[in-house]
This record gives C-alpha cells, sequence and structure tokens, in this order.
C-alpha cells in the first residue's frame, strides 16, 4: 500500500515512521514532511494546507491511505475533500473536527450530555466575560473559541488579567477570528492526562495514556508550548479511572453524536484533568497528540494501518490491540526563544550517535536537509524518545540522548517525567 502523511512535525514522523514498519505498506509521502520522514519515504512539495493540491497527488499517484497530522488541516475539511472524490482518508470530517475547532461547540455539547467539565461560560461580547469573570475564583481560564496554534488558552491569576486577556483575544485580535468568541471557565485543580482513543461511529477503543508538559520551563512554568515532553502510560490513569472515563466521557459522548446525527471516525484525544471528583474534560482535539503521539506510538505492538482502517471501516471490535508494557519518555528540544522569536538553520550534529542507542528514537519535527546536514527549521526541533522498564529508568535514556545532541540554542525542559506539584489546564 501506499501512504500519505500530511503535514511535518513530530507527530507526522512518528505516525510515518510506525506505518512504515507494516509489511503492508511498501511506499510513504509526506507533505511537506521533514529531514526525519525524508530517511522513511519521500517529501513532497506540497503545503499541508493545499488541500487540492494534496487531493491531486493522492488520485494521480493512487494513493491507498492518507492520514492526517494537524487540526487545522482537519477543520478545512480535507477529510470531506478526499472522500467526495473516492480517497480513502483517515481521520474526522469537518462537521465532527468542530470538536476541536470550535471550544464553544465542544463545551456547548459536554454540558448538553452531561459530560464532567469545567464550569464555563461563552460569550461573544468582552462585556458579558468580564461580568462572568467576577463570579468565578481565581485562577480562572481564558479560552480563544478556535484553534490557535496551540496557544490560546490563558490562565489569569487577577482581575486584570483577566481583562488583559480578555481585550487582546476579543477586541484587539491577539488570535484572529479564532479569538472572537471565547470560552471562560473555572480552573480545576488536580493532575492532567491525554487519552486516545480511536471512534468509529458508535465505537471506540481506548490506547494507551500519556502525560503532557506543555509548559515551557521547569517546574511547569513559563508560557504554553505546543508540548516540551511526555511520558506514557501517565501514573494518575488507573482501572477505576478509566472505567469512570469510559461511563461518564465516552458513552454520553457517542449517545451526543447519535442525537445530533453527528458521524465520526478517526482519532479523539480528550484532555482530562484527574480531580478529587473524578476525571473532568479539559477540551477534546479530534486527531493524535505532539508530543504524545512520540511517546505512545514506540509502544504499540500492533500493527497501525490494521487500526487505522478498522477505525474507518467500522471493524474496531475485531482487532486486538498490543503494547509493549515498558514505559516511554519524550523530551522535545526547542529552537532557543521557544514559544517566542527564534532563529532556524543551525547545524544539527549528534543524531547519527544517538541513532544507533538501544531503545532510542530520534523524531525530527523542525529540521530540513541543507547539503550534507540537517538543520534547524521551527521551534520544536526534536522529540526524543526513549524506553525503560521503569519511567525513571526511559527518562535517564532519553536524556542521556539528549545529552548527546546538539545545535545553537539548543532548549530543553530537564523535568519531563518527574512528577508535578498540583496540576493546571494548560491546553491546546
Amino acid at each position: 500500500m501506499k501512504i500519505l502523511v500530511i503535514s511535518s512535525g513530530g507527530r507526522e514522523h512518528a505516525l510515518a515512521w510506525k506505518l512504515r514498519q507494516s509489511p503492508r505498506v511498501s511506499e510513504v509521502f509526506c507533505a511537506p514532511g521533514n529531514a526525519g520522514t525524508a530517511a522513511l519515504g519521500d517529501n513532497l512539495p506540497l503545503t499541508a494546507s493545499d488541500l487540492p493540491g494534496l487531493a491531486r497527488f493522492a488520485r494521480e499517484n493512487h494513493i491507498d491511505l492518507t492520514v492526517v497530522g494537524p487540526d487545522d488541516v482537519l477543520a478545512a475539511g480535507v477529510v470531506d475533500l478526499f472522500e467526495s472524490e473516492g480517497l480513502r482518508i483517515f481521520g474526522p470530517t469537518m462537521a465532527a473536527a468542530r470538536l476541536e475547532s470550535s471550544k464553544i461547540f465542544a463545551k456547548e455539547m459536554m454540558q448538553n450530555a452531561h459530560i464532567p467539565t469545567a464550569l464555563a461560560g461563552t460569550f461573544s461580547m468582552s462585556d458579558d466575560a468580564l461580568r462572568f469573570c467576577e463570579r468565578l475564583q481565581f485562577p480562572i481560564v481564558i479560552k480563544a473559541d478556535g484553534l490557535a496554534l496551540g496557544k490560546g488558552v490563558i490562565i489569569a491569576q487577577t482581575c486584570d488579567e483577566a481583562a488583559a486577556a480578555i481585550e487582546e483575544m476579543m477586541n484587539a485580535g491577539r488570535f484572529g477570528e479564532a479569538g472572537r468568541r471565547i470560552v471562560v471557565e473555572e480552573f480545576l485543580h488536580g493532575s492532567e492526562c491525554s487519552v486516545h482513543a480511536l471512534v468509529s461511529g458508535a465505537h471506540f477503543r481506548v490506547l494507551a495514556t500519556a502525560r503532557d508538559h506543555k509548559r515551557a520551563h521547569d517546574g511547569d512554568t513559563g508560557p504554553n508550548t505546543g508540548g516540551m515532553g511526555a511520558v506514557s502510560p501517565a501514573d494518575n490513569w488507573t482501572p477505576s479511572v478509566e472505567s469512570v472515563f469510559a461511563s461518564a466521557v465516552m458513552e454520553p459522548l457517542m449517545r451526543a453524536f447519535r442525537q445530533s446525527q453527528l458521524t465520526f471516525r478517526g482519532l479523539l484525544f480528550p484532555g482530562l484533568m484527574i480531580t478529587a471528583d473524578g476525571p473532568k474534560v479539559l477540551e477534546f482535539n479530534c486527531r493524535f497528540g505532539d508530543p504524545e503521539t512520540q511517546a505512545i506510538l514506540p509502544r504499540l505492538r500492533s500493527d497501525l494501518l490494521d487500526l487505522l482502517e478498522a477505525t474507518i471501516d467500522g471493524s474496531l471490535e475485531d482487532v486486538a490491540i498490543e503494547w509493549d508494557e515498558r514505559a516511554a519518555v519524550t523530551v522535545v528540544m526547542a529552537s532557543g526563544g521557544y514559544p517566542g522569536k527564534y532563529e532556524t538553520g543551525h547545524p544539527i550534529t549528534g543524531l547519527e550517535e544517538c541513532a544507533r542507542l538501544p531503545d532510542v528514537q530520534i523524531f525530527h519535527a523542525g529540521t530540513r536537509r541543507a547539503g550534507n546536514e540537517v538543520v534547524t527549521a521551527g521551534g520544536r526541533v526534536l522529540a526524543v524518545t526513549a524506553l525503560g522498564e521503569t519511567a525513571d529508568a526511559a527518562r535517564a535514556r532519553a536524556y542521556d540522548a539528549v545529552s548527546r545532541i546538539d545545535f545553537a540554542g539548543a532548549n530543553f525542559r530537564r523535568d519531563i517525567a518527574l512528577p508535578l506539584v498540583g496540576g493546571n489546564v494548560a491546553r491546546h
């Protein structure tokens, strides 16, 4: 089979890497890909936003399956376009992807389905939002309704901070149209957990869990990022939590889909806060997480292609899913200054040495080839993943690999997979 993976980040490298292991896969194409995906197949001179060009390539080159990486491409309707042309693609339609592309749509669906989530209000007028803030206990959480590159969530510690955030989002246009409407909600206390589930209509299968580290700096401080590392499995996921998650979150959501005549086929990734009252949904994502995917897929022993096809075909209940019992830890190496301004084009050394390390996999994100060198080409540059019998062992192995890689301005958190003090709602 010929596979096309859309986009160029660490998540897409991990998906292409895992799919290439399937005995049924003969070729992998990535659009546009990065220096890591180039070693697995062919990178294409197509951007992820060029939906007509992607569909044309898939049609003319007889691509058997296209896998979508990022949220904005799903929100733009790539699945609808491909399906209208008879092309096989993994991911939800534009209507189903609204569960991620509109925080307000998701919040209203959760409230109507009685899915446990934070107390919240949704607003299109800044004065109304400010009045609602006065009813909540600080800190509070302010979210842009639409997609904002993982940065549309602000935790306001005071009334002044909330007013400034609302002004920036709704009136100053910090996030463009994504911030014209907002969600204001209570701050949930607990520990976060990322859960991935394959969903095929009325059926779902929960995959391995992970815990993401969203803030830029050690101690879970600093601005939000796209994710600075992850550990799988999450240390706060228990059989009892999973049981509540299935009965209180997933089953009501499946009923809500049916009642609204919404068909969801793809990967659903609820971000959870595990509170003293049980799991509560922070938000829904409609694609694989980044960097959670880089921690989860190395633990997957089953053929990913089989799972994706079963999701599309509605036969999820017929496939077995096997996992490596070992833990995985992923450390993201970023450009200096990320998530703010940063420079690119710096040569990366140590990649070949790390490729020879046992139970270590380097997933490229912001990289490109420049002659015989691999150079930086983005904010998050690499995701270094290691397996170990325990999370501590995997962590030690991952940081050993990180110590062998170097590029100018390299920046990374040093506390990935360590227990966090308290909790936060800093999600994308």
